[in-house]
C-alpha cells in the first residue's frame, strides 16, 4: 500500500528517514520540505561512533559507505591543561563534514526517488496532505511548537556558555584543552572532520564570558582574545567564525508526547543532549531508524500504532544518553571541582563523568576507586582467560 509522507526539514534525520521509507517500498510517495537553499547548512563538523556506522551500513549499505569513505578517525583523546598533555586511548571516533553528510543523503534521497524542496517554508497551520508528516525541523520546531501544550515541550536552560567553531588545524585526536585566565577557565573540544578541518567547541562559565568582555564584542574580536587563549593547540592555524558572535547556553529539550494525529517528531525536534557527548547527530539517525521500523512493522494502514510504538520504543532507548549528557554537562558546570588534580587524573575523571556518583563522591577518592576497581576488572579477565586453559592443562596431564 502506497503511503504519502512529508518531512519537514532536510536535515539528517528527515533525510535519512526518506531514505529508509522509499527502501522499504518504492512506491511510497516521499517529500522531504527544507526552508533553507540546498547546501546551505549551519555547523562544522560531527562526530559518532563506531557503533553507528555499523547500524548505518545494515540500514543501506550504500550511503553508508559513502558516509565512511568521507569521514576521519581517531582513537585516543589527548587533554591540554596548564603547561602540561596528556593522551588516553578510547574507542574509535569518526567526524564528517556536516554540509558533505547532507550531500550524500540528499544524494542517495533523489536516487531513490524521494522529491526534495529546497527554500519552501511549511507554514505550521497549513500542513500537507499526506498520510505521515514528520516535524524534523529542529529545536525551535514551528510545527512542534503550534501544539505545544498536546506535545508538553519543556526546555531547561544549562549555566555555561558555548560557540560553535571551524579551525584550519587538523587535530590528529579528540582535543581537550583547558586555558587559565584572570576570570575563570575557558576549554574546548576539537576533532577533525575532514582533511583540513577541525571543528572547535568552546565554553566558559558566565562570569568568565562577562568578565573577559567576550559577550559584547563582534566575532571578530572574540576570535582574536580566543585564538590567544588556545595558541598552544592551534599551532598557528586560525579560528573561524559563522554568522554570529552570540554565545547561547544550551537548551535541553524533552516533549510529553512525541505525536499527534498523523504528526510526528523526529530528531532535535523531540529531544536534544548537550553536545559534550557527541550524540546528537547518532541519536536523530536512530530516531529515523525506529520510526521506519515502526512504520515496516505495523504496515501503511496502522499509522497510529506504528507512531505510539515508535515514542515508547525511542524513549526507552534515549534514557542513558539523556542521563549522559546531563551529567557530563555538570561535570564541565563543575570544572574547578576537577581542574587542580594532576593532568591525568583530571582526564581520568573527565572520562568518568557520566557517573552518577561522582559528583557525590571526592574526586581523589573517586579516582582511587575507580583505579582499584578496574584492577579487579583486569584480574577477572585474566582469570577467565586462564580458566579453561588451566583446565586443559590438568586434563593433559591427568
Amino acid at each position: 500500500m502506497c503511503v504519502k509522507v512529508d518531512c519537514v526539514g532536510g536535515g539528517p534525520a528527515g533525510l535519512y528517514l526518506a531514505i529508509l521509507l522509499k527502501r522499504q517500498d518504492p512506491s511510497h510517495e516521499i517529500t522531504v520540505h527544507e526552508r533553507n537553499p540546498e547546501g546551505s547548512t549551519y555547523g562544522w563538523g560531527v562526530t559518532y561512533w563506531r557503533a553507528l556506522l555499523d547500524r548505518l551500513h545494515t540500514y543501506d549499505p550504500e550511503s553508508a559507505r559513502l558516509v565512511e569513505e568521507s569521514s576521519v578517525r581517531w582513537t585516543q583523546g589527548v587533554a591540554h591543561v596548564r603547561d602540561q598533555i596528556t593522551c588516553r586511548p578510547g574507542d574509535p571516533g569518526h567526524g564528517i563534514g556536516r554540509h558533505r553528510l547532507l550531500e550524500i543523503l540528499a544524494g542517495r534521497a533523489r536516487s531513490l526517488g524521494v522529491r526534495l524542496e529546497f527554500e519552501k517554508e511549511i507554514a505550521p497551520e497549513n500542513l500537507p496532505e499526506a498520510d505521515l508528516v514528520v516535524a524534523a525541523d529542529g529545536i525551535h520546531s514551528a510545527l512542534r511548537t503550534r501544539h505545544a501544550d498536546h506535545f508538553g515541550t519543556r526546555v531547561t536552560e544549562g549555566r555555561n556558555h558555548y560557540v560553535w567553531l571551524g579551525t584550519t588545524q587538523v587535530f590528529d585526536s579528540f582535543t581537550f584543552a583547558f586555558a587559565e585566565t584572570g576570570h575563570g577557565w575557558v576549554w574546548c573540544y576539537g576533532y577533525p572532520y575532514d582533511g583540513g578541518h577541525s571543528t572547535c567547541v568552546i565554553e566558559c562559565a558566565p562570569e568568565t564570558l562577562t568578565g573577559l568582555g567576550l559577550d559584547a564584542m563582534d566575532e571578530a574580536g572574540q576570535l582574536v582574545v580566543l585564538e590567544k587563549l588556545f595558541a598552544g593547540v592551534l599551532d598557528g592555524q586560525p579560528l573561524i567564525g559563522g554568522s554570529s558572535a552570540a554565545w547561547p547556553a544550551f537548551r535541553t529539550l524533552t516533549n510529553r508526547s512525541w505525536h499527534h494525529g498523523n504528526l510526528v517528531l523526529l530528531g532535535d525536534a523531540a529531544h536534544t543532549t548537550h553536545y559534550s557527548i557527541g550524540a546528537g547527530t547518532t541519536l536523530a539517525l536512530e530516531d529515523a531508524m525506529c520510526l521506519a521500523d515502526a512504520l515496516r512493522e505495523h504496515g501503511a494502514g496502522a499509522v497510529p500504532g506504528a507512531l505510539a510504538a515508535y515514542e515508547g520504543r525511542r524513549r526507552a532507548e534515549l534514557v542513558s544518553a539523556q542521563s549522559a549528557a546531563r551529567l557530563s554537562a555538570q561535570w564541565y558546570e563543575n570544572l574547578p571541582r576537577y581542574i587542580d588534580l594532576p593532568a591525568h587524573r583530571m582526564f581520568a575523571l573527565l572520562g568518568q563523568r557520566h557517573s552518577p556518583l561522582l559528583p557525590y563522591v571526592p574526586p581523589q577518592l573517586y579516582y582511587g576507586l575507580d583505579k582499584a576497581a578496574g584492577r579487579l576488572e583486569t584480574l577477572r579477565r585474566f582469570k577467565r582467560w586462564l580458566g579453561p586453559r588451566a583446565a586443559r592443562a590438568l586434563h593433559v596431564r591427568s
